[in-house]
């Protein structure tokens, strides 16, 4: 099963202030452990940036002045999203933000019934306790200590671990497809085996002829006593 973590950073916090996206970061997962594919963009969200979203993230004008818009990156996102079940921590927010970029530019928008919300899951587990990123990192102890500011690529990693905690497969899943392989050698190694033992193995002449040696000598030594 392929899944995406998925996080982003924008200038503000209401798409109905028209606020955009300002980065984009994804790492999918094959079956809770990550494969190579990584989608990671900055964009030029072509307006300015709330102070409170510059604080968070740090992001300023100057910096993603020659980024490319998010209607330039839009397919290769969209592509790589494509037919996986995506995991965002309160993904109502980033869900908004994306829709609403999706909307601009007249795409189709993301189905909410492909997202999984890890703030749901963990609302759910641990009612009444603090359920942020940075919470639940300190619960499962995982070292967030590079998260000085939010960044999407990085809070994405955080979110993989806390993610994997979340739904208890904390050690990757098994290929069964090497144990399927693995098993079939053993049982062909264990019939050979069978095999072998019901094998009567007849001795050679020469291990005769040492033999009847060997009695006589002893015979001999007996006869003494």
């Amino acid at each position: 099963m392929l899944e995406v973590v998925l996080d982003t950073e924008t200038t503000g916090l209401s798409t109905k202030e028209k606020h955009k996206i300002v980065e984009i970061g994804c790492i999918e997962l094959k079956n809770q452990i990550p494969t190579k594919n990584v989608f990671h963009e900055y964009l030029n969200p072509e307006r300015s940036i709330s102070e409170d979203a510059l604080k968070i993230h740090g992001y300023t004008e100057e910096f993603l002045a020659d980024k490319k818009t998010f209607s330039e990156i839009s397919d290769k996102f969209i592509n790589f999203i494509e037919g996986k079940k995506i995991i965002i921590h309160n993904a109502s927010f980033d869900i908004s933000f994306l829709n609403y970029e999706l909307r601009c530019i007249k795409k189709k928008e993301i189905d909410n019934s492909n997202v999984i919300d890890t703030l749901e899951i963990a609302r759910q587990k641990f009612p009444g306790s603090q359920n942020s990123l940075d919470a639940l990192c300190k619960r499962f102890n995982i070292d967030n200590s590079k998260r000085k500011k939010h960044n999407a690529l990085l809070d994405c990693e955080l979110l993989k671990e806390v993610y994997i905690n979340l739904i208890d497969q904390k050690e990757p899943k098994l290929n069964f497809e090497i144990l399927e392989s693995v098993e079939k050698n053993f049982n062909t190694e264990i019939r050979t085996l069978k095999k072998n033992l019901r094998r009567i193995i007849k001795p050679s002449s020469e291990e005769l002829e040492l033999h009847k040696k060997y009695i006589k000598q002893n015979l001999k030594k007996k006869s003494y006593i």
